[in-house]
């Protein structure tokens, strides 16, 4: 007689109560504050890594103060929310400018197939991992084969190197100049206001006289359904082709603002991590691995990664009086990282609706 397998129970059949909501804030509140002690007193290799867990912290704690608002002091959380904001996003910019320009150089190296780079440069482009420069086996493949043919390679390279010192010296000096920011932001008053009410917040949430009685699923349920409509409202079915004209629509436009049809990804990017997080807060340290999420993630990180890399290509193509090669390949590089990311929504489309589909 077979074994009778009865199913898991559902962790989250009873309601999940304030309660839950208060330990995952004085959690994400207490790495918060290690993090603060490891980036003082740590060396500049570990201090990165303190102002990544910073970050992450940060992001955690603002996640959650927006998607469970009704549940917290409205005073408190509303003026908290926007300084873990901007303390979040000062701390990213270093890195992001740092992996900007590894991910452009690389592209150079690989479009050129030359070694004409300065050494300086040469080296960082050999920092960006093969993983990093891809989107998925069937993403890449689907959008190889639908390219354009490759430029002549000679007129490619003869700007490359040019091109990559141009962008090594922008970029370098954006990060330096990010650097100083997030070291002038970590040593102001303002910072040490959010440091203290963090601190406040590890010991005691100020939540609302009703939050212990309070159901978070119905809290978290809405930042599913955020996610969802605006996932809905994208152009997955353009999408789902591996080749989209329309990315480069906008490439030569004279206009330095972001790339038009790219924001309703990052809000799409943005809604998936406030859903995960309210997840996370559910579930507490039992949180069970979502594929999809997870996958969908790194789709949307890598379509935000080659836009801002694509809008950074543009933006060195403006300097006046830079060679007629080198605005060659700079174009050829705005080109590429569009294709990027177009390759990336494909990705996630792919991902999203194969998922949907197996869903009961």
């Amino acid at each position: 007689m077979a074994q009778q397998h009865l199913e898991p129970t559902d962790p989250l059949a009873e309601p999940v109560t304030g309660d839950a909501l208060a330990g995952y804030l004085r959690a994400q509140a207490t790495e918060f504050l290690r993090a603060l002690r490891q980036h003082r007193e740590t060396g500049t290799g570990d201090s990165l890594d303190a102002a990544r867990a910073l970050r992450r912290s940060a992001r955690r704690i603002s996640g959650s103060l927006h998607t469970f608002r009704p549940l917290l002091d409205p005073d408190w959380s509303e003026a908290m929310r926007p300084e873990l904001a901007w303390l979040s996003g000062t701390l990213a910019l270093e890195h992001a400018c740092a992996s900007r320009l590894d991910r452009l150089l690389a592209a150079l190296h690989r479009l050129s197939g030359s070694s004409a780079f300065p050494a300086h440069v040469e080296v960082a482009a050999r920092g960006r991992t093969a993983g990093a420069a891809r989107t998925g086996a069937a993403a890449a493949g689907a959008v190889s084969e639908t390219r354009a043919p490759a430029p002549e390679r000679g007129n490619l390279t003869v700007g490359a190197a040019k091109a990559g010192a141009l962008l090594d010296r922008q970029l370098t000096l954006a990060r330096t100049r990010a650097h100083s920011t997030a070291l002038q932001a970590l040593g102001s008053s303002r910072f040490h206001a959010v440091a203290d009410k963090v601190a406040l917040l590890a010991s005691e949430v100020p939540l609302t006289t009703t939050a212990a009685a309070s159901d978070l699923r119905p809290f978290a349920a809405t930042a599913e359904e955020r996610l969802t409509d605006a996932v809905a409202a994208l152009p997955l079915i353009t999408a789902g082709s591996p080749y989209n004209a329309e990315a480069l629509i906008h490439g030569l436009s004279p206009d330095p603002a972001p790339h038009p049809q790219d924001a309703p990804w990052h809000q799409v990017r943005l809604l998936l991590r406030l859903h995960r997080y309210a997840r996370e807060v559910l579930h507490g340290e039992n949180t069970p691995v979502d594929v999809r999420l997870l996958t969908a993630g790194q789709a949307l990180n890598r379509h935000r990664d080659a836009s801002e890399a694509a809008a950074a290509a543009a933006s060195a193509a403006r300097t006046p009086r830079i060679a007629p090669a080198t605005a060659y390949a700079l174009g050829v590089l705005h080109a590429d990282q569009r294709h990027e990311v177009e390759a990336a929504r494909f990705a996630f489309q792919q991902c999203w609706q194969k998922q949907t589909v197996g869903t009961p």
